[in-house]
């Protein structure tokens, strides 16, 4: 994921007055965590009230996601493990969302059948992460990030999911989901892995 998109900007000034403090950016990664873990929770009630109210926390929670780092840079807090701490936790909110939207969704058009559309969706995010950690384990912290212009990158494209909530498209988003993410993590595979194993050879 780039550092230096939209939502990343949009944070700069808010941690400024953090950074001689003892708040540490894995403090913002914990509040990070709790809210897309309430977010995760609100979803799965599957009450259109409590789905806007999940959809408030999750994109709080993307905006403190932007903020640990941006912390992390500016006050020189920088570590492996909270690197490491980061992408987990990245990972469990942005899948976990899924499995809480499927579990919410269970009584709408799709049935019982949106319980497996979000653990398909969850699923596909945990393996993006883990082939996250096993390239920068070979080549780098970062190495795994992708690089574009016009301040977004694929992460941004979670805001899609308070939108959704919010216009009440959630079942067209849960759809969407259950096959994208999959094949993100196919395309991913294919980008980054197969170079790993062939790296990997001319070394042996």
């Amino acid at each position: 994921m780039s550092h230096n998109t939209w939502l990343h900007r949009s944070v700069r000034s808010a941690v400024r007055p953090l950074i001689d403090t003892s708040i540490t950016p894995n403090h913002i990664t914990t509040a990070r965590l709790i809210t897309g873990l309430i977010s995760a929770g609100l979803f799965a009630i599957g009450d259109l009230t409590l789905q806007y109210y999940a959809a408030a926390f999750f994109l709080l929670s993307m905006f403190l996601d932007r903020a640990d780092g941006e912390l992390a840079r500016a006050s020189g807090k920088m570590s492996a493990w909270g690197h490491k701490y980061d992408l987990v936790t990245d990972a469990l909110c942005n899948a976990l969302v899924f499995v809480g939207m499927g579990i919410g969704l269970r009584t709408g058009v799709f049935g019982w059948a949106a319980i497996l559309m979000g653990i398909i969706a969850g699923a596909a995010v945990g393996l993006i992460l883990w082939l996250v950690i096993q390239v920068e384990a070979q080549r780098g912290q970062r190495a795994a990030e992708i690089r574009i212009s016009s301040g977004f990158d694929p992460d941004d494209a979670m805001v899609v999911v308070p939108l959704a909530a919010v216009l009440n498209w959630m079942e067209f988003l849960l759809a969407a989901a259950s096959i994208g993410a999959p094949v993100f993590a196919v395309l991913a595979y294919r980008y980054h892995w197969r170079a790993l194993l062939t790296q990997h050879a001319k070394r042996v």
